[in-house]
């Protein structure tokens, strides 16, 4: 008898993370959708191929990702994916909303990614793909917090990578880097990208393809090839004043 293949997604409701449930259900997978939005998450679920399974959940509270857990202890494929962002000044922003910001972002996003490998860990396979952002590899003025939280993202995977070699586990990890993405990201951080986004589906094909020839760096297109290259090349002064003057054509 042929093994269920369980992918669990957070922010499954709109974008990049609706774009994972449906392209893995068509790989056979039965996803779990897991966002705030009942509504969002069954027009997902009538998108998947075979069967899915609809868990509205507020990761940012502790109790409800333990049910989470509980509901579903065990997962073949994790995409660690719902989190936000947030324009404006730091200290500018009200305090809730980059509270909410740092408990979606890192919290609720660092407790998935804990219970899930630990479990995979155990089970000597599993696969995870943590959306970051080609803004974890910047200082990002005007939207300072959401690139901090990328960058925690970026450095928080690469260890985990090298302790999974260290251990010799099979386990699977990856860290997705787009740049600009057509999502409902835009509107929830306020802002108007200056350049233009790609589509929410071609970054999923291309991520789950280079997935599965074991990269670990997962960038969407050549603009953010480079741009990651220019990171490791040019000053961090220089960088903080680039990103500043790209952040300001958002508004």
């Amino acid at each position: 008898m042929k093994k269920e293949k369980i992918a669990l997604v957070t922010g499954a409701s709109s974008g990049i993370g609706k774009e994972f449930a449906i392209q893995l259900s068509k790989m056979g997978y039965k996803v779990v959708l897991v966002a705030r939005r009942k509504d969002a998450l069954e027009d997902t679920a009538k998108k998947c191929d075979g069967e899915s399974i609809i868990f509205p959940c507020d990761l940012t509270k502790e109790e409800e990702r333990l049910t989470l857990f509980k509901a579903f202890p065990k997962v073949d494929f994790l995409i660690n994916n719902a989190g936000f962002g947030l324009f404006g000044s730091f200290g500018n922003n009200s305090w809730e909303k980059e509270a909410q910001l740092l408990n979606t972002n890192i919290l609720a996003f660092t407790h998935l990614l804990h219970f899930y490998l630990s479990k995979m860990k155990d089970a000597h396979e599993g696969k995870i793909i943590n959306v970051a952002s080609i803004a974890g590899f910047l200082p990002g003025p005007l939207m300072s917090t959401y690139y901090a939280s990328k960058n925690y993202v970026v450095r928080l995977s690469e260890a985990i990578l090298e302790e999974l070699h260290q251990e010799k586990s099979p386990v699977q990890i990856a860290i997705l880097c787009p740049g600009p993405v057509n999502t409902e990201f835009n509107e929830v951080a306020g802002v108007h990208f200056a350049l233009k986004g790609v589509s929410a589906s071609y970054v999923v094909k291309y991520a789950l393809k280079k997935f599965s020839q074991k990269k670990f760096y997962l960038f969407p297109s050549l603009k953010m090839k480079l741009a990651h290259l220019g990171t490791k090349i040019c000053p961090v002064f220089l960088l903080r004043k680039v990103a500043y003057r790209i952040q300001k054509k958002k508004k």
